[in-house]
């Protein structure tokens, strides 16, 4: 999902179950749910919520490298299922991660076992621990990395200092650190994970009995809500030159009419993209919205729309075990990003970015 250098809004569609058993997914993969693909040399901890403290699912994971950039670029959606903290943006984050294509190749090179070596056999390579270097091999999950695998390396390489633990604790040492990190994402929601497939909105909009269809849709939505928004024309093919008439839908609600007509001719898009573009509200937004946009909390500069989940998303969001009723509920998520998009090359951090939830306007019906 390449940032385009006009200003071109993307729109993300479930494109079916993303399968493990099947599929490999990586950090090059847009994708709802399962467990995140980090670029490399990043911690690998969950996140937690800002209001009760409680691990966050994974919601989505988007790749969207910036034009004329030479990072490959990630952007992680994560949120609090419990049922207090739907809704709010505390319980929401986003993380930016960014990495040079030099240190991707570098650390596939770290994670290939390094080719054996023809050496004189001493006294010590009949010891029990002689062959535990390669206990990797094999491992799942978050936690066998390409960052363990060079700590391995590492102290293979390095000489025994003196009062050093000897390679035997240091391999207890090891499977402690990784059943205590299996253990905090065993407590991980996890929701089913779909592909995303990605298309520009200009293209939704077809000639002849597509144009026709859309207005079926449009005429219908305006004896729905007892509004009238006029006709699609060639002027809003593309998202630009739009007007809207300001009459008020039956719930009194101008912004949410406008939103639903926006997406009226594709209601099953979950995602929209427009990184510098404006963002898409469900509900009338805090006249200082731009003081509530807060800095970048790494290099202390502007942010700027970037993008945000879509309603339909929320009935794709379901547990993968199904054992416990999960409520995450939201009208629309809207993240902003570093205008810079800054980045330390090397680090080992993702960068916090901000993610501002709107509430669906319907559901107050119903509370």
């Amino acid at each position: 999902m390449a940032s385009p250098t006009r200003e071109v809004t993307l729109i993300g569609l479930c494109d079916g179950d993303l399968d493990p058993k099947k599929y490999q997914s990586s950090y090059l993969t847009n994708k709802v749910g399962g467990h995140p693909d980090w670029l490399p040399l990043l911690s690998r901890q969950p996140p937690r919520c800002g209001r009760c403290g409680a691990p966050l699912a994974h919601v989505v994971q988007v790749y969207c490298p910036l034009e004329a950039s030479p990072y490959h670029r990630n952007l992680h959606l994560f949120a609090c299922p419990g049922a207090d903290c739907s809704g709010r943006s505390e319980s929401w984050r986003a993380l930016r991660s960014q990495c040079l294509e030099t240190e991707v190749a570098a650390a596939s090179t770290a994670s290939k076992p390094a080719p054996a070596q023809e050496v004189p056999l001493s006294a010590t390579d009949w010891c029990d621990t002689a062959d535990d270097w390669g206990m990797e091999e094999g491992d799942e999950g978050w936690g066998g990395g390409v960052k363990q695998e060079s700590q391995v390396q590492e102290g293979a390489a390095a000489p025994e200092a003196e009062g050093a633990p000897a390679a035997g604790e240091m391999d207890v040492s090891s499977r402690l650190q990784d059943l205590t990190l299996r253990e905090s994402l065993d407590d991980v929601p996890v929701f089913r994970a779909f592909f995303i497939s990605v298309v520009e909105e200009s293209d939704l909009f077809g000639e002849g009995d597509d144009l026709e269809h859309a207005q079926e849709l449009l005429r219908e939505y305006e004896r729905r809500e007892g509004v009238a928004v006029g006709e699609l024309d060639g002027s809003e093919r593309g998202g630009s030159g739009e007007k809207y008439e300001k009459t008020r839908a039956k719930h009194g609600d101008a912004i949410f009419s406008r939103f639903m007509k926006k997406i009226s001719l594709c209601p099953q898009q979950i995602l929209r993209y427009c990184h510098g573009g404006e963002p898409l509200f469900i509900s009338e937004p805090p006249s200082n919205m731009t003081q509530v946009v807060s800095a970048c909390g790494s290099c202390g500069g502007s942010r700027t729309f970037e993008l945000q989940l879509m309603p339909a998303l929320v009935n794709l969001l379901q547990r993968k075990d199904s054992s416990t009723e999960v409520e995450l509920e939201f009208g629309t998520v809207l993240v902003y990003t570093c205008k810079n998009s800054c980045w330390t090359a090397g680090s080992g951090s993702t960068v916090e970015e901000m993610c501002f939830v709107q509430t669906d306007p319907d559901q107050q019906l119903f509370k």
